[in-house]
This record gives structure tokens, sequence and C-alpha cells, in this order.
């Protein structure tokens, strides 16, 4: 399966989400950093799933960048 991340950057790291697994969140101060740790929260996320006996969610968000001309 293939889930959108959001990577965005704060004062002195970077937060990623995963918009279709509610809670699945992650931290990291670079982003080689943050690409791992959102990797491996999605396996921790879907295997909590798993073990809760829960569905997993089918990736469902798009992604696009608009690009504006000045």
């Amino acid at each position: 399966m293939r889930y959108a991340v959001i990577i965005e950057q704060a004062e002195g790291n970077y937060s990623a989400y995963v918009p279709d697994l509610p809670g699945c969140i992650t931290t990291g101060n670079s982003l080689v950093e943050i690409e791992q740790n959102i990797r491996e929260a999605i396996a921790f996320h879907i295997e909590g799933l798993r073990e809760e006996g829960l569905p997993i969610p089918i990736p469902s968000t798009a992604v696009e960048y608009c690009e504006l001309v000045a």
C-alpha cells in the first residue's frame, strides 16, 4: 500500500502525519530522519490495527501541487 504523508517544517525539527491513518504521527530532526520515522510509524500503526482486529484503512488521500506564477 502507498499512503500520502504530510511533512511540515517546525521551528527546530520536522513533523509528519498520514491523513488516512488517524493518529499516525512522528517527528524528526531532518528530512532523512522524518522519512525513516514515518515509515516505522506506519508499520507500527498498521501492526497495532491488525493486533486489535481492526480494518486497515485503504489509502484514499490524493496529493497534488498547485504552482502559482507571480
